[in-house]
């Protein structure tokens, strides 16, 4: 009961922003426009948790690498939707990950109210911590609507953030073949 109260709250703010607007709420195409907004940040800045499956590496020691996998956030200051895809590797070290947990990972900690830098950040703290591996890195490239719509209003313009980790960050070899993934 209460959540639902709060619910209706919220939808009456946001009919306000849209009298504030200069809308009109009661047309027939807004009507439903408050509750459905709400519905959607609501379902959107929840990610699900995930059990975190890993199996023993049966002597993979070599990079695992899933490319292009899309993802879409929400800007914390513009609350402008920003969206692209993400690389993430990692080079085991007595663990692998099932596959479909890298692009979990990405959406849990992109389907928040965030900036670029902390998804891609977050991403490879998680793997580090969870796999324990001998190295990670992940690249994210987005386009911000923030930067399109507003702003400077430039369209076709792309931010790739890296984070690299272990031997990544201090193997050449290893960095460089995780470059050509992301060219």
């Amino acid at each position: 009961m209460e959540q639902e109260n709060r619910s209706i709250k919220a939808e009456n703010h946001f009919r306000e922003i849209l009298i504030h607007l200069g809308e009109d709420p009661d047309r027939e195409g807004l009507i439903d426009t408050p509750k459905r907004y709400i519905k959607f940040l609501t379902e959107f800045l929840k990610p699900k948790e995930f059990n975190f499956t890993t199996f023993t590496n049966e002597e993979t020691d070599e990079m695992i690498v899933q490319t292009n996998i899309p993802f879409y956030s929400l800007c914390e200051h513009h609350i402008a939707p920003f969206f692209g895809t993400g690389c993430i590797a990692y080079i085991p070290d007595g663990k692998i990950v099932g596959l479909s947990k890298l692009a979990r990972t990405l959406d849990l900690y992109a389907n928040r109210l965030q900036n670029q830098e902390r998804i891609t950040t977050q991403i490879a703290e998680r793997l580090m911590n969870e796999l324990n591996p001998k190295g990670v890195a992940v690249s994210l490239k987005a386009q911000h609507l923030c930067m399109c719509m507003r702003g400077v209003k430039k369209h076709d313009t792309f931010t790739t953030t890296t984070k690299l980790l272990g031997v990544f960050k201090t193997n050449d070899a290893a960095r460089n073949e995780f470059l050509t993934y992301i060219k």
